[in-house]
């Protein structure tokens, strides 16, 4: 049995390393010597991306639509307004019944007391839809929640229209017990009340609009909460008080606040045979008002929710 030598063993293992790399080197410059095709199969392009074993993008999802994300930001902000804006609807209610009480020692009946029942009913949609919405908005900009609708799939159209729909549809108990409250006061008849189905809808959304377009504009929540409150007052003071009574100057002013249709209309039903074709035009003078204004607090939230 002979034994082999540890450096004949050596030798012999660098000998076998030399040859496996010679081996390996060869392999690799062939293919490559023969152009791309040949080292790697076919060259990698878009088609590459087919390959059932390379995982791909999911797809994005569909952008929502109008009408379902409409209907789903309502449901959501009648919800909340329900939670948290009870209370302040029955301070709305008690207020206008407020004020019809006080002027009742002063108004007997009339053109004048048709115009402060009818005032006080709209000033219910007002102090909701125009006071508490502008507050909305703008606590929601200075707090960031904008950012919070701008990453969700939903028209900016959506989130400014379900917002003042729900405002606006919440005001319909008190505005409708205001009313009835109204007529019981001055004796007025209650066949025509049925007015209030589109003037509700239609003051409110002129209003609404009114106010997200000052909370969403407006720099601070301070100064959107003011120009609710300033916006209420007007309400208050242009469409209680009967406009025969009022100075030219402000009669001017009475008529560029878009409540003051919605209250002409109400007023018009409390005739003994009303003017339908004038509640008509004041009816479409609201919607006009809403359209306009709604267009303007979807521009407001486009704008504000970029910055």
């Amino acid at each position: 049995m002979s034994v082999v030598p540890a450096e004949a063993q050596a030798k012999a293992a660098e000998q076998a390393e030399a040859t496996a790399e010679t081996e390996t080197r060869a392999r690799t410059a062939a293919p490559a010597a023969a152009g791309p095709e040949s080292a790697s199969g076919p060259v990698a392009g878009p088609a590459s991306a087919a390959d059932p074993g390379t995982p791909s993008a999911a797809p994005l999802a569909p952008a929502a639509r109008l009408l379902p994300a409409l209907a789903a930001v309502y449901r959501a902000q009648l919800s909340r307004a329900r939670v948290a804006r009870i209370p302040l609807l029955f301070v709305a209610t008690f207020q206008s019944v407020g004020i019809m009480v006080l002027m009742r020692g002063v108004v007997d009946g009339g053109d004048a007391a048709r115009a402060v029942v009818a005032g006080s009913s709209v000033l219910v949609v007002a102090f909701v839809a125009l006071n508490l919405l502008a507050q909305y908005f703008g606590q929601l900009r200075a707090s960031g929640g904008l950012d919070h609708y701008a990453t969700l799939p939903v028209p900016p159209a959506a989130v400014v229209l379900g917002a003042a729909a729900a405002y606006a549809s919440f005001t319909a108990p008190g505005t409708v017990v205001t009313a009835v409250t109204g007529c019981l006061l001055f004796q007025l008849p209650m066949t025509n009340l049925w007015v209030l189905i589109a003037v509700i809808p239609l003051a409110g959304a002129a209003l609404a609009g009114l106010g997200a377009a000052l909370g969403l504009l407006a720099p601070r929540p301070e100064l959107a909460t003011l120009c609710g409150q300033l916006g209420m007052s007007a309400a208050l003071l242009l469409g209680v008080l009967p406009a025969a009574r009022l100075p030219v100057p402000i009669s001017y002013a009475r008529d560029l606040l878009p409540s003051t249709y919605g209250v002409e209309a109400l007023a018009r039903g409390f005739d003994a045979r009303p003017d339908w074709l004038a509640v008509l035009v004041d009816l479409g003078v609201c919607a006009a008002v809403g359209v306009l204004s709604l267009a303007v607090a979807t521009w407001a939230y486009r704008r504000a929710a970029v910055r």
